[in-house]
C-alpha cells in the first residue's frame, strides 16, 4: 500500500497535467471570443443601414457570445479547481515536513475556562487543531472546534466508523475541499439564516404576472420591428415604458439586491457541496444519516440550492449595464428576479439551516478523515465496559516527532488515581497531555498514537495551566482554587477522568503538601479516576494508606556530569531530582 506522501505526490503529478490542458483550452476560448466580437462589429458595419442584418447580427452574436462566456467561465472554474487540488496536496506534503505555517491556528477558540482545551494546547499556535484542521468553510471550522471541545462519550464506535469511512475517500475529500475553497464567503451562516427567516416580501401582486405579459409584448414588438411593420421610435417608446415600470420598485429592488449579492457566493458554494454529498455512497451509518438530511425530500437539496444560486446569478446580471437596461425595459428583469427570490425564500427558508448543518458536519469530518488517512500507523481504541479505563501500549503524543518520541505503556483502573513524580524536564507534563489528548481523540472517534489500546469512555477535566488575572483582580492561588472547585462540582454531576499538574503552586510548601493531600483524598472519596503530577514526594505517602492510589515516576540520571532522561514511565517514586544540578551546571549558583 502506498504511503500518504506517495499518494499526495501522485495526485500533484496528475492534476498538474490536467492543469496544463485546461490552460490551453482557456487560451483557445479567449481567441474564439475575440473573433466573435470582431464578427459582430463587422456584421453591424457592413449591414448598415439594413435593420434586419443589424438586428440579426446582434441577436445571433449575443447568443453565441453568452454561450462562449459561460463555457469560458466553466473552463476557468476547472482550471482554478485543479490549482486548488494541487495546493491541497502540496500542503499535506509540507505538513509532513513540519511546515504548518499555512494552517490556521484556531486561536479564536482558546478558552481558559474550558474543562481541558487550554491545558492540552487544543487551540493556538502549534496546537492539535492547527495540526488537524483542513476545513474550508467557516461553519465547518466552528463545527470542528465544537467536536473537539464537546466532551461527550456517546456513540464512539459509530464515530470511528464514520471517520474510517471518510478516510478511505481521499479524492472525494479533496474535491469537497477544493469546491468549498473556490468561493470566498464573507457572510456568516447565522446571518444568512436570520435574513431568510425575517425576509418581508414587497413585490405587488400585479407585478408577479406583469413581467410575463411585458416580455411577450416585447417579443412581438421586436418581431414587428424586424419585419419593419412598426418604426424604431414606437419600439423605443415601449422600451421606456418598461423602464418606468421597473423604476416604481427600484428602491426596494436595490435593497434586495444588496442583501442577495452578499449571500450569492455562499449558495454557489453550498449547492455544489451538497451535490457531492448526495451522489456519494457511504458505508458508515452516521454519514448515511447526515446524507439523508439532504436527499429525503421529494426534490434533492442540491437542486433547490442550485435553483436559488441561479436566480441570484440572474439577478446579478443587472450589473451588466447594457444587459440590465435592455432586460428591464423589455422584460422587467429586476422585478421578475425579485419575485423569484421571494418565492424561493417563502418555500425553503425553514430547510436551509438543516442543509447548512450537514455541510458543516462533512467539512469537519473531512478534517478528521484526513487526520486518520495521514496516520495509517495509528490505531482505533477498542471500546470496552470493563473495570479498566485505559490499557494502552506504546502510547505517544501525536504532535511529537515520531523519530524522537518516546512512547510508554499505561494501565489505569476505574476509580484509581496515579501520583506521578519526577525530575524537572523528565517528561511528566508531556505525558499528562498525551493521556489527556488520547482521551479527547478517543471520545470523538479518532485513531490514537499507540500500538494498542483498550478504552472505557470517560469525560475529561483538567487543571494543568493556571494563570492569574489582573483584569479580574484574581491571584494565581485564587485561580487555582477556582479551577479545583470546578472539578469538585463537576464530579457531583458526572464521571470524569481528572488530570492535575502540580496543584496549589500559589502557596507555601507546607500548605501545598497538606492541601494537595486533602484534595487527593477528596477525589478518592468521590471515587474519581485520574492522574496528578507533583514534585512533592510527601504526597506519595498517601499510596500506603489508600489502595486506590498508585505511585509512578519519570527518572533523571547524571552520567559523566551530564543530565540524562529516558522519558520512561515507571512504577514507584522518583528519587533523583535535578534542580540543584541544573543551577550548578548553568553557572547560576
Amino acid at each position: 500500500m502506498n504511503t500518504p506522501q506517495q499518494f499526495y505526490t501522485e495526485q500533484i503529478s496528475l492534476y498538474t497535467q490536467s492543469l496544463k490542458k485546461a490552460k490551453k483550452q482557456l487560451a483557445l476560448s479567449s481567441t474564439i471570443r475575440l473573433f466573435l466580437f470582431i464578427s459582430i462589429v463587422l456584421g453591424i458595419y457592413f449591414g448598415y443601414p439594413n435593420t434586419q442584418i443589424i438586428i440579426g447580427s446582434i441577436v445571433v452574436g449575443v447568443v453565441a457570445f453568452i454561450f462562449l462566456v459561460n463555457r469560458h467561465t466553466d473552463l476557468t472554474y476547472t482550471k482554478n479547481k485543479l490549482q486548488k487540488l494541487i495546493d491541497s496536496n502540496q500542503l499535506e506534503l509540507d505538513v509532513f515536513e513540519g511546515d504548518t505555517s499555512k494552517l490556521t491556528s484556531g486561536k479564536e477558540f482558546i478558552n481558559a475556562s474550558h474543562f481541558y482545551s487550554h491545558d492540552i494546547d487544543l487551540f493556538g499556535e502549534q496546537s492539535f487543531f492547527q495540526f488537524a484542521n483542513r476545513t474550508t468553510t467557516l461553519a465547518g471550522k466552528n463545527k470542528l472546534a465544537s467536536i473537539l471541545t464537546a466532551n461527550t462519550i456517546d456513540d464512539i464506535e459509530k464515530k470511528q466508523d464514520a471517520i474510517q469511512n471518510i478516510a478511505k475517500l481521499p479524492q472525494w475529500r479533496q474535491e469537497f475541499s477544493a469546491i468549498a475553497s473556490m468561493v470566498h464567503v464573507t457572510v456568516s451562516i447565522p446571518t444568512i439564516q436570520k435574513w431568510l427567516q425575517h425576509y418581508t416580501s414587497f413585490v405587488p401582486r400585479i407585478m408577479r404576472v406583469l413581467p410575463i405579459i411585458i416580455s411577450v409584448i416585447s417579443a412581438i414588438m421586436l418581431f414587428l420591428l424586424f419585419t419593419e411593420i412598426i418604426t424604431f421610435n414606437l419600439f423605443l417608446i415601449w422600451f421606456f415604458i418598461g423602464l418606468a415600470i421597473t423604476g416604481t420598485q427600484l428602491k426596494k429592488i436595490n435593497k434586495l439586491y444588496s442583501d442577495a449579492n452578499k449571500v450569492k457566493s455562499t449558495f454557489e458554494q453550498y449547492y455544489k457541496l451538497v451535490y457531492k454529498i448526495e451522489n456519494t455512497v457511504f458505508e458508515s451509518s452516521l454519514l448515511q444519516e447526515k446524507q439523508q438530511l439532504v436527499i429525503h425530500e421529494r426534490e434533492k437539496a442540491s437542486h433547490t440550492l442550485k435553483q436559488f444560486a441561479s436566480i441570484l446569478n440572474a439577478f446579478d446580471q443587472r450589473n451588466n449595464m447594457m444587459f440590465g437596461v435592455i432586460a428591464n425595459g423589455l422584460m422587467l428583469w429586476d422585478i421578475k428576479q425579485s419575485y423569484r427570490i421571494e418565492q424561493w425564500i417563502t418555500k425553503n427558508h425553514d430547510k436551509v439551516a438543516q442543509w447548512f448543518e450537514v455541510i458543516a458536519f462533512f467539512d469537519a469530518y473531512n478534517s478528521l478523515g484526513n487526520f486518520s488517512f495521514n496516520h495509517p500507523e495509528y490505531i482505533y481504541p477498542k471500546i470496552t465496559n470493563n473495570n479498566i479505563i485505559i490499557n494502552a501500549q506504546n502510547i505517544g503524543h501525536p504532535m511529537l516527532n515520531p523519530n524522537k518520541r518516546i512512547d510508554n505503556d499505561i494501565t489505569i483502573d476505574k476509580e484509581q488515581f496515579l501520583i506521578i513524580t519526577g525530575a524537572n524536564m523528565a517528561g511528566k507534563s508531556t505525558f499528562l497531555r498525551t493521556i489527556a489528548l488520547q482521551i479527547v481523540m478517543s471520545n470523538i472517534g479518532l485513531p490514537i498514537c499507540a500500538k494498542s489500546c483498550e478504552y472505557r469512555p470517560i469525560k475529561l477535566i483538567s487543571s494543568m495551566r493556571t494563570s492569574d488575572s489582573l483584569s479580574d483582580d484574581a491571584s494565581y492561588f485564587f485561580s487555582e482554587l477556582t479551577q479545583l472547585k470546578k472539578i469538585v462540582n463537576a464530579l457531583k454531576k458526572d464521571t470524569y477522568f481528572i488530570i492535575l499538574d502540580e496543584i496549589l503552586k500559589g502557596t507555601n510548601s507546607k500548605d501545598k503538601a497538606a492541601g494537595s493531600r486533602k484534595f487527593v483524598e477528596k477525589l478518592v472519596d468521590a471515587r474519581a479516576t485520574g492522574i496528578i503530577a507533583t514534585h512533592d514526594l510527601s504526597l506519595c505517602e498517601i499510596a500506603t494508606e489508600l489502595s486506590q492510589v498508585k505511585n509512578r515516576f519519570f527518572d533523571a540520571q547524571i552520567i559523566n556530569d551530564e543530565l540524562y532522561f529516558d522519558y520512561k514511565f515507571k512504577e514507584g517514586i522518583c528519587q533523583n531530582m535535578n534542580a540543584s544540578f541544573l543551577l550548578q551546571k548553568m553557572g547560576i549558583v
